[in-house]
């Protein structure tokens, strides 16, 4: 049984400015971002130029952040916000959910596509495999804060993990690692083949939806809830229940792409 580091969420003090793990995780994903779009860029068949790389990522970095903040007030502790609007504000007490960054994106996107003219679904296969690493870098950071630890494992587990933060010395899942090589590593690996050669429009972007979904589904399993929410209809926890729209919408994406390349 293993004893979580309790890692120093502070990595950088400069002066009275703290630069910490979890936003350098996130700046981890951006600079991914970047490179594997500049990357993958160089194919003309993708439709996509290295200018239109930096202009996504710039545009992304407020669709994450708003969409994600967002999200999680709207998802998660709605009441709350509601009768504290201004504690919507309060980033650096954390609360960011991954579903509504994903949405802050697909309005970027939608927005980007739109203005300069680039079809939707290639816009959207042509960012989805660019996604993962930043989804893995952030549940690092996770890991590194000693939050959203996973639910009570035996003891005999060789990786199972004490963390202190939750006050109760149980072994637990460390769940966040479980979600970075799933929703990550994985992922990533995944989209990267499958969209190596053109696929048929949005099938890409649709395997995304469908390969989150099922990875965050399956590791919520293991994911202990939040405290003030539980688990809720049929012993599910909110993040699945988020989680199986996107899943139906990737299948449903995926379905359309290959149909309408048929009919060609």
């Amino acid at each position: 049984m293993l004893i979580h580091p309790q890692f120093d969420p502070v990595a950088l003090q400069l002066g009275p400015v703290a630069v910490r793990w979890y936003g350098l995780m996130y700046l981890a994903g951006f600079v991914a971002f970047w490179l594997l779009g500049r990357l993958r860029a160089k194919d003309a068949w993708r439709g996509v130029t290295a200018d239109d790389v930096e202009n996504l990522l710039f545009y992304g970095i407020f669709g994450v952040i708003l969409g994600g903040r967002l999200g999680y007030c709207l998802f998660y502790q709605p009441a709350y916000y509601v009768e504290h609007p201004l504690a919507i504000f309060e980033i650096w007490q954390g609360g960011m959910s991954a579903h509504g960054g994903l949405i802050g994106v697909l309005v970027v996107m939608a927005l980007y596509a739109y203005r300069h003219g680039i079809g939707f679904w290639k816009l959207a296969d042509f960012v989805a495999p660019l996604v993962p690493l930043g989804l893995m870098a952030g549940r690092i950071g996770n890991f590194i804060n000693g939050e959203l630890w996973g639910r009570e494992a035996p003891a005999a587990l060789p990786w199972a993990m004490v963390f202190p933060q939750a006050g109760d010395g149980l072994p637990r899942h460390p769940s966040q690692l479980y979600e970075a090589a799933l929703e990550g590593l994985v992922l990533f690996l995944l989209l990267w083949f499958v969209s190596r050669r053109p696929k048929p429009a949005g099938f890409v972007a649709g395997l995304f939806g469908v390969g989150y979904g099922v990875a965050r589904f399956f590791v919520e399993y293991f994911r202990e809830p939040d405290a003030f929410l539980g688990l809720r209809a049929f012993d599910l926890s909110q993040g699945q229940w988020l989680t199986i729209p996107l899943i139906l919408a990737g299948l449903f994406v995926m379905a359309r792409s290959l149909r309408g390349a048929k009919s060609h």
